[in-house]
């Protein structure tokens, strides 16, 4: 029984970057909201202070599919993200939101670590337009010491995403430093996604913090990011990118065509715009994969909490 259902930790409008979604609607609002659990035990969990809560205090947002849809329009928002803990542990409240945003033209976006069953699976995605996975290492080791999963199983995920689905994905892996982040650790995350879902999956490679069991490790270096940046895109990646940092060079788009940077980013501000309303480049006129409107958005940087629907206590 979902004991979450209709019960949240907290709606935000953010930037879709945030997810992070770089191929998917530039620069536009996202309503984000979870609830609280996780089926994964990460130590290194940067929002473990919702994914591992056991108070039922903690959700204080009581709203209903309407009433977030509602909210989602009357802020602008193009599409609703379903994050901070994972929908699948919320996936009844999730697809029942989806459904009826579908049905009032607002995207539908899953940010998960694609921990889930087939059925389940199915269920989920049905309903969703978008996705990030989080790939948290490509050893079976690191899942089963730090994570309690199997890799197999999200690597299930991302392959169905692929070829049974018509849901927009990327993926992203957070480096932990002595943990993931080796060059032959990245090389084959790499060149398994280059040969099981093809060079133009947007790969995110994003910077530790210390947080919850793992305090005593330093951040991520920016240049270990650059690195694994570098190693990914030499295996043939055409859309790599850096995150949880301040890096221009990491976080633009570049043709796969001719090399030129038709997307700039600072942070979540977009700088440049060289997409035809085609989504192809003004420069060589290469296809661009995602979905793009003529023009991108402009909400930048914002984060901006809302309250919807009534306070609620147990």
């Amino acid at each position: 029984m979902l004991t979450t259902y209709g019960r949240s930790s907290g709606f935000c409008v953010d930037p879709i970057e945030k997810k992070p979604l770089n191929h998917y609607l530039p620069g536009t609002p996202v309503l984000s909201f979870g609830t609280a659990g996780c089926n994964l035990t990460c130590e290194f969990c940067q929002n473990w202070d919702i994914s591992k809560a056991r108070e039922l205090d903690r959700l204080q947002d009581a709203a209903s599919p309407e009433d977030i849809v509602e909210a989602a329009i009357a802020t602008g928002s193009h599409s609703i993200a379903y994050t901070y803990n994972d929908p699948v542990i919320f996936l009844e409240y999730a697809v029942d939101v989806a459904m009826v945003a579908r049905r009032r033209g607002i995207k539908n976006v899953a940010v998960t670590a694609g921990y889930i069953g087939a059925a389940a699976r199915e269920e989920l995605y049905t309903f969703m337009d978008a996705a990030n996975v989080d790939l948290k290492a490509f050893t079976e080791a690191f899942y089963d010491r730090l994570c309690t999963g199997r890799l197999g199983a999200i690597l299930e995920t991302l392959e169905y995403l692929k070829q049974r689905t018509k849901v927009w994905f990327e993926i992203t892996t957070l480096l932990i430093p002595g943990y993931n982040d080796s060059p032959q650790e990245v090389t084959r995350l790499s060149e398994w996604v280059m040969t099981k879902l093809g060079p133009d999956v947007p790969l995110h490679f994003t910077a530790f913090h210390p947080d919850y069991k793992m305090l005593d490790l330093p951040r991520t270096p920016t240049s270990t990011l650059t690195t694994a940046r570098d190693i990914a895109r030499k295996v043939g990646l055409h859309f790599v990118y850096t995150g949880n940092v301040h890096d221009e060079v990491g976080q633009s788009t570049y043709c796969p065509g001719c090399g030129e940077r038709i997307i700039g980013r600072d942070l979540y501000n977009i700088t440049t715009w060289r997409l035809t309303e085609e989504s192809r480049c003004d420069i060589c006129s290469a296809a661009i994969p995602g979905l793009f409107e003529a023009r991108p958005g402009s909400w930048g940087q914002r984060r901006v909490p809302i309250r919807i629907g009534r306070r609620e206590r147990a």
